[in-house]
């Protein structure tokens, strides 16, 4: 079924993020930019841990979160190693929440609107995964040019 791939999916590339971070020689360039790219990878962090603790934490798994998203921008000079816990955290969350929804669940409209529209479970938690690949090779190519 879908949900164990879409599960192992997001352990996979979390495991990576983890892995591009903890690359870093520097603890300082995570929080660098370089020419016209805007987010640094620390903020890039952020900006994951808040999105699926949000959209998968509290919409599907019931977790509370409450998310600021803005500040997932703003903030700087987090320490690795929280980022790095935080990654951690969210494997397990969202392994058994993905991997515990019926096919009707999967089929069902999300919770909340997502890309301004009332979209399928489904649909939601496969663009999530795409975003999470997308910003993993924005840590990883700006990881390479400060390094």
């Amino acid at each position: 079924m879908l949900t164990k791939t879409l599960a192992s999916f997001y352990e996979r590339d979390l495991r990576k993020l983890i892995e591009e971070i903890n690359s870093f020689n520097n603890e300082e360039n995570i929080w660098k930019t370089h020419g016209s790219i805007n987010n640094s990878c620390g903020n890039l962090v952020l900006h994951i841990l808040g999105g699926l603790n949000y959209l998968i934490g509290t919409n599907l798994a019931g977790t509370g979160y409450i998310r600021n998203r803005e500040k997932e921008f703003i903030d700087k000079d987090v320490e690795r190693k929280y980022l790095i816990s935080q990654l951690g955290e969210l494997i397990p969350m969202i392994t058994n929440t993905i991997t515990s929804l019926t096919r009707e669940q999967m089929d069902a409209e999300f919770p909340i609107q997502f890309d301004d529209a009332k979209n399928s479970t489904d649909y939601v938690l496969l663009q999530l995964s795409l975003h999470l690949n997308y910003h993993l090779g924005q840590v990883n190519y700006l990881r390479r040019v400060l390094e």
